[in-house]
């Protein structure tokens, strides 16, 4: 469970404040997969940075399970994102100089995972997300776009998380595999009864949520999931 209480989160702009998360709160059942829509710029990746404890809030909390993370400390926090989240950055966050297989490895690493073990979970896992398996050695620098969001999000899926955070996951990706990405989030929350939220443009992607929210200038409201979506249409 997840339980978000009055988030806000303000920057200053020369003499201004700017509140980019304002008086945020709702609550996430565990194995909800739920979506985030809105313009950009409306605070949706600050919400994400939020949730993830990537960044603390002006005010108000985070509650996952019964523990607020407002209340941990820094060397708690990091074991949280570890253990419990798996990311997918909208600019993908990987290591460029290290290959696909690698760049999956690395969180099972730092998890303490035997090597061998590392290994063969990685190439599953980017077999998953269909990236062809004579890149799994390449170097990301050297993958297009499309193959190195693909990377990212089998690097999320690395250590099981309960908890998965995607900005924009089929932002980069052709329509096909796009609609397998979101097969596989939907198979994830079924069959690990993981919570995923997305930040997404994608309003087919948004419509096959259990919980649309939308965003706009910092306040959430809560929208109806329709049931039947264009795939590609923008939210």
């Amino acid at each position: 469970m997840i339980e978000v209480k009055n988030l806000v989160r303000t920057f200053n702009s020369g003499d201004r404040t700017i509140k980019s998360v304002n008086d945020v709160s709702f609550e996430l059942a565990q194995g909800t997969l739920a979506s985030i829509v809105g313009k950009s710029g409306s605070g949706k990746s600050t919400l994400l940075s939020l949730l993830g404890a990537l960044d603390k809030p002006t005010s108000g909390d985070v509650v996952v399970n019964g523990v607020s993370l407002a209340k941990m400390p820094d060397r708690k926090l990091t074991e949280y994102r570890r253990r419990d989240i798996g990311f997918v950055f909208q600019q993908f966050n990987l290591i460029p100089n290290l290959s696909a297989v690698d760049n999956v490895m690395l969180p099972m690493e730092f998890a303490g995972l035997r090597r061998a073990a590392r290994l063969q979970r990685a190439r599953e896992l980017l077999e998953q997300v269909q990236l062809d398996p004579e890149k799994h050695g390449r170097r990301v620098n050297r993958l297009s776009g499309g193959e190195q969001q693909r990377v990212a999000i089998a690097r999320a899926l690395a250590n099981e998380p309960k908890l998965i955070l995607a900005d924009e996951p089929t932002g980069n990706l052709d329509e096909q595999t796009g609609d397998h990405i979101i097969e596989l989030l939907s198979s994830l929350r079924r069959e690990h009864n993981t919570t995923i939220l997305v930040v997404t443009h994608d309003r087919a992607l948004a419509n096959k949520t259990d919980r649309r929210f939308r965003l706009q200038q910092g306040k959430l409201t809560e929208e109806p999931v329709r049931a039947k979506a264009v795939a590609g249409t923008s939210a």
